[in-house]
C-alpha cells in the first residue's frame, strides 16, 4: 500500500472513530445520568436495596412523562458494599467517571459522612434519605430524613407524656448516629429532670448477633419499680436477633416497650412479629396511612417489584420527596448545575405520602410531621399519636452547648451551614 493510500485510510479511520466519539457523546447529552449509591450486599443491604429499586421506579416513572427538559433519566447503580470508604470511592467515580448530574444515596452517617467530602470538593449533589443525628448542613447535601427534632425527642416526649416512662435504655450501634442522637437525648432527659442512673446507654457493632446478655441487662435495668422504655437506634440486620431475643426473654411492650428509630416495614418483614407487638416505632411515614396518594404509590411500588407483598417503608418516602423535588428545581431552574439546583431547591414543596405537603427549607432539611406508629402482628404499624402539623427540621440541636447557637442558612445573605448567632459568624465553609 502507496503512503498517500495509507494515510487516505488513517483518516478515514480517525474520521470514523471521532464520528463513533461524537455519537457517544450526543447520546450522553440526551441524558440525564442519576447515580444511585446504595449497599446491595453487605450488613445494611437488608434496608438499602429497597431503596435502590425505589430510585429505579421514580427513574421509570419520570422517563414515561418524558422524562427531565425533554431529556430521559439514565440510572447509574453502583454497590459500595456496606463498606464505609468505599461510599467515597464510588462517589468519585459517579462524578467523575460517570458524569452524574445527582446522587441518590446512602443510608448510614458514616457512609454520609465518606461521601461528604467528596460531593464538597467535586461540586456534586447529594440527596440523603434517612433520619440522622443532625449536626450537619453541607450545601451540597439535601436531607429528606428526619433531624432529632423530627424523631428522637418527638419520641421520648410521647414516652414521658403519654406512658409515663421514668428510666431508658438507650441503645445503639457504635457508629455516629446512635452516639450523636443518644447524646442530645441524654441532654435532652436530663433537661427534663431524668437522673443519669436512670439512663442506660450501651452500643453494639455492626452485624451484632449475640443479645442474649444485653436483653438480660435491659430486663434488670426495667426491673427496678421504674417504668422502663429503650430508645433504640440499632441499625441494619442486627435488629432480627435483636428483636427475636426480646420475644425469647418475654420482654413484651407492656413491661419495657422499645421505640425504635432504624426500624420499619422492611426490617419486620423478615422476623415473626407475633412477640413484638406493641413495640413502637417513630417516623415521618407508615405505609398504613392511608390515603389517595399513598395508596397509589403503593399500588406503584408493588407494580414495579412484581410483588404484592413488598411493603413500603419511611426511607421510601423521603426517595420519593428528594426525588421530585429534585425534578421540579431542575425545571425551575433550567439547569442539572448543581449550584442553580441547589438554589432552586430552597422553597420547593411537593406532596408527601401522609396526606400534606412536604417543603424544603433554607437549611436543607424538610418540613415534615412527626408518627408514632405500634407494631401490628401482620407486621405493619398502627399510628398512636402525631404531631398537629409539619414539623421543620433543625441541622443543629438546641440541647448540645456547642450547636444551640449555631443555624444553617443556605439563602442570602448568610449563604453558611453552621452560621453562629451570638458571634455573627459562619463557622465552616460557606457558599461562594
Amino acid at each position: 500500500m502507496s503512503f498517500s493510500k495509507s494515510m487516505k485510510k488513517l483518516a478515514a479511520g480517525v474520521v470514523a472513530s471521532s464520528a463513533i466519539a461524537y455519537s457517544g457523546a450526543v447520546m450522553a447529552a440526551d441524558t440525564i445520568k442519576v447515580g444511585v449509591l446504595h449497599s446491595l450486599s453487605g450488613t445494611m443491604a437488608i434496608s438499602e436495596s429497597t431503596l435502590k429499586d425505589t430510585v429505579l421506579m421514580m427513574i421509570e416513572e419520570q422517563n414515561k412523562k418524558g422524562g427531565v427538559m425533554g431529556k430521559k433519566l439514565e440510572p447509574v447503580v453502583v454497590d459500595p458494599a456496606s463498606n464505609w470508604p468505599l461510599f467515597a470511592e464510588k462517589t468519585r467515580e459517579l462524578i467523575t467517571k460517570e458524569d452524574v448530574d445527582v446522587i441518590f444515596g446512602c443510608w448510614t452517617s458514616v457512609s454520609r459522612k465518606s461521601v461528604l467530602p467528596v460531593v464538597e470538593e467535586l461540586n456534586g449533589l447529594l440527596f440523603y434519605p434517612v433520619q440522622y443525628e443532625g449536626e450537619e448542613s453541607s450545601k451540597n447535601v439535601f436531607y429528606t430524613g428526619a433531624a432529632p427534632n423530627q424523631q428522637a425527642i418527638p419520641a421520648v416526649d410521647y414516652l414521658i407524656n403519654d406512658l409515663g416512662v421514668k428510666r431508658f435504655v438507650l441503645a445503639g450501634t457504635d457508629y455516629v448516629y446512635p452516639r450523636t442522637t443518644n447524646k442530645i437525648l441524654e441532654a435532652y432527659l436530663k433537661s427534663k429532670g431524668v437522673a443519669e442512673k436512670d439512663i442506660m446507654i450501651n452500643y453494639t457493632p455492626f452485624g451484632h448477633s449475640d443479645w442474649q446478655s444485653i436483653v438480660s441487662d435491659i430486663k434488670a435495668f426495667g426491673s427496678q419499680g421504674k417504668k422502663t422504655a429503650v430508645v433504640s437506634t440499632i441499625n441494619g440486620d442486627a435488629n432480627v436477633p435483636f428483636y427475636k431475643e426480646l420475644g425469647n426473654q418475654g420482654v413484651s411492650a407492656e413491661d419495657i416497650p422499645v421505640v425504635a428509630f432504624s426500624v420499619g416495614e422492611e426490617e419486620l418483614s423478615g422476623i415473626d412479629t407475633a412477640p413484638l407487638v406493641g413495640h413502637l416505632a417513630a417516623w415521618n411515614y407508615f405505609q398504613s396511612v392511608y390515603n389517595d396518594t399513598n395508596e397509589a404509590f403503593i399500588d406503584q411500588w408493588h407494580s414495579f417489584t412484581g410483588d404484592d407483598k413488598r411493603v413500603t417503608n419511611d426511607p421510601m418516602e423521603a426517595t420519593y420527596i428528594g426525588f421530585n423535588m429534585w425534578v421540579k428545581a431542575v425545571e425551575k431552574a433550567k439547569s442539572t448545575d448543581t449550584d442553580k439546583v441547589a438554589d432552586a431547591m430552597i422553597g420547593i414543596q411537593t406532596p408527601n405520602l401522609t396526606g400534606g405537603m412536604a417543603v424544603m427549607n433554607e437549611n436543607h432539611h424538610l418540613s415534615k410531621p412527626v408518627l408514632i406508629g405500634e407494631i401490628q402482628d401482620d407486621g405493619q404499624f398502627a399510628v398512636v399519636w402525631e404531631t398537629d402539623g409539619l414539623v421543620k427540621g433543625d441541622a443543629w440541636s438546641d440541647f448540645l452547648p456547642g450547636s444551640k447557637d449555631l443555624i444553617s442558612d443556605w439563602t442570602a445573605p448568610i449563604k453558611c451551614g453552621n452560621y453562629n448567632t451570638k458571634t455573627k459568624s459562619c463557622g465552616g465553609a460557606a457558599a461562594k
